[in-house]
């Protein structure tokens, strides 16, 4: 009567409670989350209780595999068959090096130890009758250890390495006997380790050991052929946790007020097109493998209908008595994700058509909504490294960094109950079916000493450094900062070219038209009439190209705007003394309306791209920047356009982004020198009339070292950025020669590829500046531990990387770079004046409300002016870059649909910023900024000859006179006739 009570109430509860398919909403949830905001890292910290853990699984690390009457378990077989190369009879020996481990433990300050009972170490034919004292010693031991360091025990009683004895008798969990069997084994470890252990674990991953080991035959034992059987052992092992947890909770809860659950492992799948089937197959897809077990456990005791469906008979079925004996059995979600299955143990048949992906944060919200809730404890995740990495793993140290922190977002932003977090593993050890291809251990292991000293990896003491935190608070140069810049701040935009229109449109339509100004105004043209061409000088306003350009850069506010011109086109016989006067005409009137508009232009003169070289056709083919007349050549240009339209353009720069690591260092050493005689034509011949700058702009991004906590770390970055920024900058700025770090370097490899400057050529290029201008665009991170040959730059013995929880468009979004950008040049040049020529992000054009490009704009000026005002960097312009998709696509700040011209939204964003120069503290009094002086470019045209100019306008007066009376006389007539 009891049992039929408790199966109605059971069944009262499951109707009442359950969701089905409630974990459908993530994908729509997150899709609707702000972007970017919500992918920018959090700086925040996690609950005072939040358990902090470490693990290990006993055959991966324990060894002694016939040590002290330990039984074989199916691993010590699996191992010696087929054609696998190495076994786990030592691991990391842990058997004998408690000790070591302790202390391992003991210095990652961990709250929390998991671990696993080697079932056939305390049983080693897997049954109570022959049980051994001393492998139940080892962990009674083991145990106490942690308790001296106030370190509580997770355990886990089968963490996949199932007695020998019980699978070559019985077919091990293929046989039902064994829901028993395991009850008894549990039984005993509840007895024995029970007051001294709060969280139990029951079986670990049962997708792994159901699926692959008794399925595809991937891991122990092995078993494939069948494909029905995993889902009878799945079956069998969802049963044998039930009876377990049921033991437990009557005899031992009671008084050992302990709490048990089955660690289930998880990938994560997003929908490769956003339609409902696409979602639909995404949660089927996550049925098919979490919830194959989570929602017997925590949702009705029944399989997924997904899976129902589509195996029909193959998947067993639950009667309503097993159904109300499973359902409920788990006190908390235990979580095991990382590489044990994501993009290891997932084949495309359980990803129906979507895509995996690595989320956390997604996955603890779809099990919080699916699961109604549960607390969540994450008893394994991680990542892997390669077999040959020691104790520098910056990979792992990144994923780690990348969970964590999504934990945090899942707890402080998303709702979800996650209560603790474990780093897997403590050591490194056997991976199972990779055997020791990778490591995945925070304490590195090495395998051919006796002793098997441990030795913390880069990754340990991260993970100390986060649970001394607590987390991630925030820290000051982690805030916004206030403050804005100088009066004389320049304010700008970049644009990597100009539209030219060497015939102008004004004048360009021969029609005729009726201008019917008695009705509604219109023109009309007339059909077969022609004005006979106009023999008039041609007039910037003729250029409605130059109108519209500038009206747009007028738009966004700012007071500068860089564009390069075109070399090949400005003298494409390579001659100055011819060259294309059209162009140059062109480039003078835009350059004039520009001022006219208050804008200050920035000319660059070669502007380095890889797709082609733009220097003129007779340089080009001949050698390029390898000729030596090239420089000479750069010169003559400059004086070209130094005297053309230095009367409007008073900042050059003659190099911009030469620095390209595809440019060798002798064409380098001609781009040097070519800059150099240019900035010395205008030295010598035009700055006293002119009165302009001239320097270089490099491309200079950051590059941050992986990691810091050694000297030794930063080298690496120091390095990559003697090649790529002092390569240019050092000769020119410093010392008149290529950086010390970087000839040392060479001269290391034995390469004689570096020129040397002789005196005269180190006097002509030393000094060549009047500011130093950056181009900068992102971040990356290097360290000399080798991991991807991909992205190894065998050169410099650099492994290039990026941290993973950076915002990716396509390359990072990382606003602090151009901080430490702007430092590294207040500190290797001290007080030069720096500007930041171009800056920008690319986002798809489609987006005209470009909350990326917001986003970046707002951040990285943010960390421009934490620069200016708290580093004191002698910063005196800002560039964003771009200004429009069509001459800059993906970049720019307005878009372009067809012929329309659309503004997004970053636009008014950075005007906003412009016109408060800077982010000014709320309440403070305003800047009072000197009004800028209008432009009067025909003032010195009447100071040299005024009696031409003042004929003209006295004649223009008159006719404007004469027309105004002509207009008032027809005006009053036709008044009259009306009446």
């Amino acid at each position: 009567m009891s049992g039929l009570l408790s199966l109605l109430t059971f069944l009262a509860f499951t109707s009442a409670a359950a969701k089905p398919n409630a974990g459908l909403k993530t994908w729509a949830r997150f899709r609707k989350l702000p972007y970017p905001g919500d992918k920018a890292f959090l700086y925040d910290t996690f609950p005072e209780d939040f358990i902090w853990a470490v693990g290990t699984a006993a055959y991966q690390v324990e060894g002694a595999f016939e040590k002290d009457g330990k039984g074989l378990s199916i691993w010590d077989t699996f191992t010696r068959g087929g054609n696998r190369m190495a076994t786990g009879d030592v691991g990391s020996d842990s058997y004998h090096n408690i000790r070591a481990d302790i202390r391992a433990i003991t210095q990652l300050g961990v709250s929390h130890y998991r671990f696993s009972l080697s079932w056939s170490r305390i049983f080693p034919n897997g049954t109570r009758g022959s049980h051994n004292e001393m492998g139940t010693n080892y962990y009674r031991t083991l145990i106490k250890k942690l308790q001296d360091i106030r370190v509580q025990p997770v355990v886990t009683l089968y963490h996949w390495d199932l007695p020998d004895h019980l699978q070559q008798t019985l077919g091990g969990w293929s046989n039902p006997e064994m829901v028993g069997i395991f009850k008894d084994y549990a039984d005993f470890c509840f007895q024995t380790f029970g007051d001294d252990v709060k969280y139990w674990i029951t079986i670990d991953n049962p997708f792994v050991v159901a699926r692959h080991g008794y399925g595809t035959g991937v891991v122990a034992p092995g078993i494939k052929n069948d494909p029905d059987l995993p889902f009878r052992v799945g079956h069998i092992l969802l049963k044998a946790h039930a009876a377990v947890w049921h033991l437990y909770d009557r005899l031992y809860r009671p008084r050992q007020q302990g709490q048990l659950s089955m660690a289930l492992a998880s990938h994560w799948i997003k929908p490769s097109r956003t339609r409902l089937e696409s979602l639909r197959e995404c949660q089927c897809s996550l049925d098919h493998v979490l919830g194959w077990f989570a929602r017997p456990l925590f949702t009705d005791g029944d399989y997924p209908p997904c899976m129902k469906e589509r195996l029909g008979s193959r998947l067993p079925s639950f009667t309503p008595e097993e159904r109300a004996q499973v359902n409920g059995t788990a006190d908390f979600f235990a979580l095991s994700h990382g590489a044990a299955l994501s993009f290891q143990l997932i084949n495309e048949s359980l990803m129906f058509g979507q895509l995996e992906e690595l989320d956390l944060r997604m996955l603890l919200y779809w099990i919080n909504a699916e699961y109604d809730k549960p607390p969540i404890f994450v008893v394994q995740s991680g990542w892997y490294v390669l077999g040959n990495t020691k104790t520098e793993d910056p990979k792992h140290m990144y994923y780690l960094k990348r969970f964590i922190a999504e934990a945090l977002k899942s707890i402080i932003i998303d709702g979800v109950n996650v209560i603790g977090y474990t780093a897997w593993s403590l050591i490194d050890g056997f991976e199972w079916h990779r055997e020791y291809g990778i490591r995945r251990g925070l304490y590195y292991v090495d395998f051919n000493t006796l002793d098997m000293k441990r030795e913390p990896k880069t990754s340990a003491t991260f993970y100390r450094n986060v649970i001394q935190r607590n987390g991630f608070p925030e820290l000051p140069e982690n805030r916004p900062a206030q403050g804005i810049f100088p009066c004389d701040f320049a304010w700008g935009v970049s644009a990597n070219s100009i539209q030219v229109e060497t015939t102008p449109s004004q004048f360009a339509d021969p029609s005729v038209y009726l201008w019917n100004i008695s009705n509604n105004g219109e023109l009309m043209r007339l059909k077969g009439v022609t004005a006979p061409p106009l023999r008039r000088t041609t007039h910037c306003a003729d250029y409605a190209t130059i109108r519209q350009q500038v009206d747009e850069i007028r738009q966004v506010g700012v007071n500068h705007f860089h564009f390069s011109l075109n070399w090949s086109a400005v003298v494409p016989s390579g001659d100055v003394a011819h060259p294309n006067s059209t162009l140059l005409g062109y480039y003078r009137c835009f350059t004039r309306q520009l001022l006219q508009a208050n804008v200050t232009p920035v000319v660059t003169l070669w502007h380095h791209t890889r797709q082609r070289s733009s220097l003129p056709p007779p340089l080009d083919t001949a050698n390029k920047w390898l000729n030596r007349k090239t420089p000479g050549a750069f010169a003559d240009y400059a004086r070209l356009c130094y005297r053309e339209l230095g009367a409007h353009v008073k900042m050059w720069i003659t190099l911009n982004e030469p620095n390209d690591e595809m440019v060798s260092y002798q064409e380098g050493h001609q781009m040097l020198r070519a800059h150099a005689l240019a900035w010395h034509a205008y030295d010598r011949e035009f700055r006293h009339s002119q009165g302009g700058k001239v320097s270089l702009a490099l491309h200079m991004d950051w590059v941050e070292p992986a990691f810091s906590f050694r000297r030794e770390d930063v080298e690496p970055a120091k390095r990559v950025l003697d090649f790529r920024v002092g390569w240019f900058a050092e000769p020119i700025f410093g010392s008149g020669d290529y950086p010390l770090g970087m000839r040392s370097w060479l001269r290391q490899l034995n390469s004689l590829d570096l020129p040397v400057f002789n005196e005269e050529d180190r006097q002509l290029v030393k000094g060549t500046y009047d500011f130093f201008a950056i181009s900068h665009f992102s971040t990356e991170m290097v360290t000399h531990a080798k991991e991807d040959s991909y992205t190894y730059g065998a050169m410099l013995e650099v492994q290039h990387m990026i941290d993973t929880t950076w915002i990716m468009s396509p390359r990072p979004v990382v606003p602090w770079g151009l901080r430490k950008a702007l430092n590294w040049v207040r500190e290797h040049y001290c007080d030069v004046p720096v500007y930041v020529m171009a800056n920008g992000v690319q986002e798809d054009p489609a987006r005209f409300k470009d909350s990326l490009r917001v986003y970046y704009l707002y951040n990285y000026i943010n960390e421009a002016l934490k620069a200016y005002t708290l580093d004191g960097v002698n910063l005196k312009g800002y560039f964003a870059y771009a200004l429009s998709d069509e001459r800059d696509p993906g970049f720019g700040m307005y878009g372009h649909v067809q012929e329309e011209v659309i503004i997004k939204a970053s636009l008014s964003n950075y005007r906003n910023i412009i016109q408060h120069n800077g982010f000014p503290i709320q309440g403070a009094t305003p800047q009072q900024c000197p009004s800028m002086p209008q432009p009067c470019l025909g003032c010195h045209v009447l100071v040299k000859r005024p009696w031409p100019v003042v004929g003209f306008l006295m004649l223009v007066g008159s006719g404007v006179l004469i027309t105004l009376g002509l207009i008032i006389y027809y005006t009053a007539k036709r008044h009259k006739e009306c009446y």
